[in-house]
């Protein structure tokens, strides 16, 4: 598992009646050396899923007002920061990339890989 640093830059409502997503793209702020990269990731809207869409709206800062009338507004999900915990898999013969945890911005030195006394991938988040 791998952990970086992001800032939010898009997000559409993708998929179906039944398994609504927003498709969410991330430009990487950090480690340094992944800087600029792009990453590409879902974030699912079922009933079933709303506490991780939630945990992600408050660690990346989204507008509380917003997040505590369960309202998404598309223009305040720009510039949003956070840490992002990402593991890869096979779905189907397909590679996904997982959404796995978040953390405020703040707390990047403390779980960045570049940090001296990084803790583990079981650990982070």
């Amino acid at each position: 598992m791998d952990c970086f640093s992001s800032g939010w830059i898009e997000c559409n409502i993708a998929g179906n009646a039944q398994k609504p997503y927003y498709s969410i793209h991330f430009a990487v702020l950090g480690p340094k050396h992944l800087a600029g990269c792009l990453i590409t990731g879902r974030l699912y809207c079922t009933a079933r899923a709303m506490w991780k869409l939630s945990w992600f709206l408050r660690d990346f800062a989204y507008d509380t007002e917003l997040l505590r009338k369960d309202e998404i507004d598309d223009q305040a999900l720009l510039g949003l920061k956070g840490v992002l915990k990402v593991s890869h898999a096979i779905v189907h013969g397909i590679s996904v990339l997982n959404l796995d945890g978040f953390a405020p911005a703040a707390r990047w030195q403390e779980l960045s890989p570049d940090a001296p006394d990084h803790l583990s991938g079981s650990e982070v988040a």
